[in-house]
């Protein structure tokens, strides 16, 4: 393993940080920790003169440095990477454009974080770069945002809460999306085609996506929840319907438990599904929704109608709400779940402001500094992770002391 890379003049990198979401990385930075205090951080992106544009029209100074690197460009992301002791990365597709940088954090034994919801490309990277990030030391931690920090935590958190209140752990847990006010971003919305145009091209990739234990190699668990269905959660006490990011949340929180060796039994099973309500006008909602949801499917399988929704219905990279949009935004999310004597717990995740957006880049910016302040390198070393193995409880407590998140027991 190379030595810490604790010389490096800095101690973050925004990458993409002239796109929607960079944006707001960079402005988040900026308001939280200013230029000149003990966060060093920089812009980096395709174009200098956009850079400086969008320095100027945040109010940043002229202090804070500018790189230029493009993504396909491998010599210039080497040369980044090692300015920087983390780097985090808005720009996707990750399957489209992250292949070069997040190669050279691997090599360099740069940390690394982005908001990759694409579980096809991220079980293609698990291999690929897990033995160049452990003889280097950088940590590869993929999924930093909403999708999926607010469920990995979730369960990290009830598990431990488990652990001191009943004395054992959860073998199942449901959990439960209750509130979700803001929309889909651009930038997932392109992921998604992206995955499916991929799947498109070679179905032999459609098993990673319905796989909810891809992302744990050598590893397969029993069998998972169906949660495409509309149907009544005596747990939650409601009717509950498919959620669109399940597929990605679901094998995110199994690889946390399987890079944690499995203290919550190799018979875990998570379920993650859209609350709707109680009553008939909750099952008329999940039943709509699942109906949606089954449409949805059929229409994303097929390339031309792909194209069209993609085109006209569906938000376009760069486009976001507005700042008072973000602002009203929030979400909440119920986690309940039971251990093997009977015994029932459940805990409470709640952000403030959209979690596209909003909340999004305060979480993958702390997640950031987390991984390069907090978090002790003897236990979590180079290779690839998710947020609930690689920070755990100690994300958890900077997001409720820092980003609007609340994670608390019922």
């Amino acid at each position: 393993m190379r030595p810490w890379r604790m010389s490096a003049p800095l101690d973050l990198i925004v990458f993409g940080a002239t796109g929607f979401t960079g944006r707001l990385v960079a402005q988040y930075l900026h308001s939280t920790y200013g230029t000149g205090g003990p966060v060093r951080w920089a812009m980096a992106g395709r174009r200098q003169a956009k850079l400086a544009q969008v320095r100027d029209e945040l109010g940043i100074g002229p202090d804070l440095p500018l790189h230029v690197a493009d993504a396909t460009d491998p010599e210039a992301l080497r040369a980044l990477v090692a300015r920087t002791r983390a780097v985090i990365t808005t720009v996707g597709p990750y399957q489209l454009h992250g292949n070069e940088l997040v190669k050279a954090c691997a090599q360099a034994g740069t940390d690394y974080v982005d908001l990759c919801g694409e579980p096809v490309w991220m079980a293609q990277q698990i291999p690929r770069l897990q033995g160049l990030a452990a003889a280097s030391g950088a940590r590869i931690v993929f999924s930093c945002g909403f999708d999926s920090i607010p469920f990995d935590l979730g369960v990290v958190f009830l598990q431990h809460q488990a652990q001191q209140r009943l004395g054992e752990p959860l073998t199942r847990v449901h959990g439960r999306v209750k509130v979700m006010k803001g929309g889909l971003s651009g930038g997932t919305a392109a992921s998604l085609m992206a995955t499916l145009a991929a799947v498109g091209h070679d179905p032999s990739l459609a098993r990673a996506l319905d796989n909810p234990f891809a992302l744990t190699p050598g590893f397969t668990g029993p069998p998972q929840p169906d949660d495409q269905r509309a149907g009544y959660d005596d747990w939650a006490g409601g009717w509950t319907g498919p959620f669109v990011m399940a597929t990605i949340n679901t094998k995110n929180v199994h690889r946390t438990h399987a890079l944690r060796g499995h203290p919550w039994g190799k018979g875990f099973v998570y379920s993650e599904r859209m609350f709707t309500g109680d009553g008939l006008l909750g099952q008329k909602k999940a039943r709509a929704l699942a109906r949606a949801t089954w449409v949805q499917n059929k229409l994303l399988g097929l390339g031309p109608a792909r194209a069209l929704i993609q085109r006209f219905a569906l938000p376009q990279p760069g486009q976001g709400p507005s700042a008072s949009q973000r602002e009203r935004g929030r979400y909440e999310v119920l986690f309940v779940g039971e251990t093997a004597s009977g015994e029932r717990l459940s805990a409470t995740v709640k952000g403030d402001r959209d979690p596209g957006y909003g909340s999004t880049c305060k979480l993958i910016s702390e997640s950031a500094l987390c991984l390069v302040n907090d978090v002790n390198r003897h236990m979590t070393t180079g290779g690839v992770w998710t947020p609930g193995a690689a920070m755990g409880l100690a994300l958890v407590e900077r997001l409720q002391q820092r980003a609007g998140l609340t994670f608390a027991v019922n």
